[in-house]
């Protein structure tokens, strides 16, 4: 079992392995954490059930296997492998591809465990087979049954992976490119054009004055269909109801910080005694560790910290403490705090600035310049940095090679000993502030200047974390449920506004996602939302892990489009500019780009060597119909308005500058095959998997 552990760490396949104690174990979970199935499967590519059974399997499998993957993800990765398994199953199953049993095991030898494994070489180093077929008659020959089982299924995800990659080697190797796509490519990329054009932006017409109806947003996206395509969705808004601790708790919890600064006398109802708690400043150096882990939510730290890392509203107070002396309470991070400084470090971080001069064999370099001219010029920069140290920053800049500094004059703030290169370390940390110098280190050659030194303390710090009491949170979701049972009969936003709560809008909510907007992962929200059960209009509160959510189903995308709250913004985008183009061609009147400029206010503008490939408007972006008609133009030719991505436009072809003469296109047929081959294997998917018949059952 060792052995098929480390496989499955080693592999790039989905191993199918897992006890089936420990499934008896996880799928109940699984199905209570969020998705549910049917009870025979949980979906069908093609008329070809998923089992629900063997999917929750590799579902527990791929979270065992990968422990930062949650139940949703591991949901949606197998999910999507299974609909490739079948799509593309079905086609090897035309193609009639396959591998026999001796082929799969020469798969298996190929991975790298096998291959390079001490356990299955012989002595000359070589694979031996003999060895590998003792191993896996040893698994089979196992009383335990399940190793068995999961090296099959091994070999059997090896199998379907190794089709997979034929199927897509046969269509990679149908792909070819001509000379006359190669040519193409090169002239798109090397023919030039210069035009003079006129243009008025859309955004010279305010949206207002255009109207888009909803209607016509709709309209629009059945007319494109295939781009606007979209899974069911939701939308939603919701008001967050927070469990944050009210001016009462706050008193509580400084009073019981209080406790700790000044100490306290007081009777313990269980022991029949009086409790001593010693004042924070009170308590004996070696004793203050202790004291913080008793009475703090966060344990003590030994570490030494600069000035500048410690809380910056109070920064000077607590830098400035003395040894044994106590500053608090104070608000940090939601918590009380009480700080006891006790020590200080001179020297304990450095500011320095630097200049390297790198040369060609130093690390990380890409400078050309030998070591011996790197010497030279770091010395000549010494002089003089030395000569009018006040110039350090402005050398820095002309001459280093370090990009990290380079534009920040050299500079390096609260550097830590050992943070630097030990020669670099060495010099700012033993020289006075002020000195400057040169090192050598495997980077090259440093020109440094110490500009300042600083102390660094050790404080002890307790904190206590401000938390709302039991009688807050109850308070809060009596509000919630209040809320809740108002919006039911009236307006949400409305009711929101006017007890002084926001409401966040949720739009584009898709049915195999965990997070709802700012809430983060609430699997449970969303499958209220996708519950068959659940209509627009319906309210819910929910608990959440900071306070209680009340939630709104807004609108039930089915359509297979689209969300219209998302289109909205999308599709009502282009048909306002549309729109708008309109009355802008009203406006560019005349027959030449001068008369357009003169009727519009605007003025004729040159743009020069702009390539097809590209289609970039110098200062504008990318305007393919525009450089496209420049292109199609006489030189001196005028064309007529052309409605582009950001404005109306008229262009004046200047000249067109010819591609040189090219013998063969070898350079671009090469580049352009290995783009298309490369794309191949993704299109031929998505147009299969277009095409499919697929019932997705996952949230229901």
């Amino acid at each position: 079992m060792a052995v098929l552990g480390k496989i499955r760490q080693r592999s790039a396949l989905l191993i199918i392995i897992i006890g089936f104690a420990l499934f008896a174990f996880i799928i109940p979970e699984l199905f209570k954490n969020g998705f549910t199935a049917s009870q025979n499967n949980i979906g069908s590519v093609n008329g070809t059930d998923i089992d629900s059974r063997q999917f929750m399997q590799k579902v527990a499998q791929l979270e065992q296997q990968n422990k930062n993957t949650t139940n949703t993800q591991a949901i949606n990765n197998v999910w999507e492998q299974e609909v490739r398994n079948v799509i593309l199953g079905e086609q090897i199953e035309k193609a009639g591809l396959g591998l026999a049993d001796d082929q799969v095991i020469n798969e298996i030898k190929k991975n790298p465990y096998f291959a390079q494994n001490p356990q299955f070489l012989n002595e000359a180093g070589q694979f031996d087979e003999g060895k590998f077929f003792e191993f896996v008659k040893s698994i089979q020959n196992d009383p335990n049954q399940n190793r068995w089982n999961e090296w099959k299924n091994f070999e059997s995800e090896v199998a379907t992976s190794s089709v997979q990659q034929m199927y897509y080697n046969l269509i990679k190797g149908g792909v070819y490119t001509t000379q006359a796509e190669g040519k193409f490519k090169y002239v798109t990329a090397n023919r030039k054009v210069d035009f003079d054009y006129v243009t008025v932006p859309y955004n010279t017409i305010n949206d207002d004055e255009v109207k888009v109806s909803d209607d016509e947003i709709i309209a629009y996206m059945k007319k494109h269909a295939k781009r606007y395509k979209s899974d069911e969705t939701r939308s939603l808004e919701y008001v967050l109801f927070e469990n944050k601790p009210s001016e009462a708790d706050e008193k509580e919890m400084q009073k019981a910080i209080d406790k700790v600064m000044f100490g306290i006398v007081e009777y313990n109802k269980e022991t029949d005694t009086n409790d001593t708690i010693p004042a924070f400043k009170d308590i004996k150096a070696e004793n203050v560790g202790e004291f913080v882990n008793k009475n703090s939510d966060t344990k003590f730290d030994s570490t030494y910290v600069a000035k500048s890392e410690l809380p910056i509203d109070y920064q000077e107070q607590l830098f400035n403490l003395s040894v044994g002396e106590v500053f608090g309470p104070y608000v940090f991070n939601e918590s009380q705090c009480a700080s006891r400084m006790l020590d200080r470090k001179p020297n304990a971080s450095v500011k320095a600035a630097h200049v390297l001069i790198a040369y060609k064999d130093a690390s990380r370099s890409s400078a050309t310049r030998t070591k011996e001219e790197a010497e030279t010029l770091a010395n000549e920069i010494l002089a003089k940095a030395k000569a009018n140290p006040a110039e350090f920053a402005k050398l820095a800049e002309e001459h280093s090679d370090d990009p990290g500094s380079k534009t920040k004059g050299g500079e390096y703030d609260n550097i830590m000993p050992g943070q630097m290169v030990p020669q670099f370390n060495d010099f700012i940390f033993d020289n006075p502030i002020g000195t400057i110098g040169l090192v050598e280190t495997d980077f090259g050659y440093h020109v440094i200047k110490v500009n300042d030194k600083y102390e660094s303390v050790l404080l002890a710090t307790i904190t206590q974390k401000i938390e709302p009491s039991e009688a807050t949170i109850d308070e809060i979701y009596t509000k919630a449920s209040k809320f809740e049972a108002t919006v039911n009969s009236k307006d949400f936003a409305e009711t929101a506004k006017a007890e002084n709560l926001t409401t966040v809008p949720v739009t584009n909510l898709k049915a195999t996602v965990e997070n709802v907007g700012a809430l983060g992962a609430q699997r449970s929200i969303v499958l209220w939302a996708f519950n068959s059960d659940t209509n627009t209009g319906d309210v819910k509160r929910f608990d959440v892990p900071n306070g209680f959510v009340v939630a709104k189903v807004t609108n039930k995308n089915e359509s297979g489009l689209m969300a219209l709250d998302v289109a909205r913004e999308s599709v009502g985008s282009i048909l306002r500019n549309e729109k708008k183009a309109l009355k802008i061609r009203e406006k560019m009147t005349g027959s030449t780009l001068e008369e357009v400029a003169k009727a519009t206010g605007g003025s004729v503008i040159t743009a020069a060597n702009v390539t097809l490939s590209s289609s970039v408007i110098p200062n504008i972006g990318r305007e393919s119909d525009v450089v496209g008609k420049a292109f199609s133009l006489a030189s001196g030719e005028t064309s007529g308005l052309i409605d582009g991505q950001t404005g109306v436009y008229m262009v004046r072809n200047k000249k067109i500058t010819t591609e040189s003469e090219k013998a063969n296109f070898k350079n671009e047929v090469e580049q352009e095959f290995k783009q298309q081959q490369n794309a191949a294997q993704m299109r031929v998917y998505q147009v299969l998997k277009d095409a499919a018949d697929i019932e997705d059952n996952r949230i229901r």
